[in-house]
């Protein structure tokens, strides 16, 4: 790798970015962190993200908004979902891109994304999508490659411990277990560890919908019909009476893609 350019990780607070980080130390860079603060966050994520910035000891950029997930919904009058995430664009991308524009040319950069080898096939989407910038993702590129067992293994010989919401089943340790792509399966989660969270997320969700109407966004089949579930009636029908949810259904979350 050239050292003349500033190798940068998009430092999302899970493992993933951290390892990345973590693989371009030993591979003798010094990256530049930059995390994206969505004001949605676990409190655990922001332990996490001190311990390892300070085990790396790197830089790091902190970015924010101001605003969180639901702030955005209303100042744009739309209601994220799986196919539009208007949360991740302003709060993640956006703000981002204006901060790389404004201090690297596309030669002077390269970004670097927590992709490890079990999810590869998204790099191809992120490369795409950051030209004339040059996204690469070590994880898949090292021989051999880093999976998420491998993540495990080197997040436990720093004797970091590893975000809590990872340990309650979620995928990702992003805004605090919420996020409008997810699926069933994570919110039935959020409800089981985080039910106050689950229920000030629902309460703002009812708040917005006397702006801009109803329209949920966990998608659910029942009776044969595709429904769009707002979280008050996901918790009503299927959550507070133990219904038939998908176990497997946790969406994805993907915010730089």
């Amino acid at each position: 790798m050239s050292k003349n350019v500033e190798h940068i990780v998009l430092y999302s607070g899970g493992i993933s970015s951290f390892c990345t980080a973590l693989l371009l130390k030993e591979l003798g860079q010094n990256p530049l962190l930059v995390f994206c603060d969505t004001k949605t966050e676990d409190e655990d994520l922001y332990r996490f993200l001190n311990e390892t910035v300070e085990h790396l000891g790197c830089e790091m950029q902190w970015l924010e908004d101001g605003r969180d997930v639901w702030e955005v919904f209303t100042d744009v009058k739309y209601m994220g979902n799986n196919r539009i995430d208007p949360c991740s664009r302003i709060l993640k991308r956006d703000l981002f891109k204006k901060w790389l524009k404004k201090n690297y040319k596309p030669d002077e950069c390269i970004l670097h994304y927590g992709i490890n080898a079990d999810e590869a096939h998204r790099i191809d989407r992120l490369k795409e999508r950051w030209l004339p910038y040059t996204a690469k993702s070590p994880l898949c590129d090292v021989r051999p490659v880093w999976t998420a067992k491998t993540m495990n293994e080197k997040l436990k010989e720093t004797g970091i411990k590893r975000p809590r919401l990872y340990d309650y089943g979620f995928p990702h340790n992003n805004c605090g277990g919420f996020c409008v792509k997810s699926g069933q399966a994570q919110f039935k989660n959020l409800y089981k560890h985080f039910p106050e969270r689950y229920m000030e997320h629902e309460l703002r969700q009812e708040k917005l919908f006397e702006k801009i109407g109803p329209r949920g966004f966990i998608r659910k089949t029942v009776g044969g019909v595709l429904r769009y579930l707002s979280l008050r009636e996901f918790r009503l029908e299927f959550l507070e009476v133990d219904g038939d949810v998908d176990p497997y259904d946790f969406g994805g979350c993907e915010c730089f893609a």
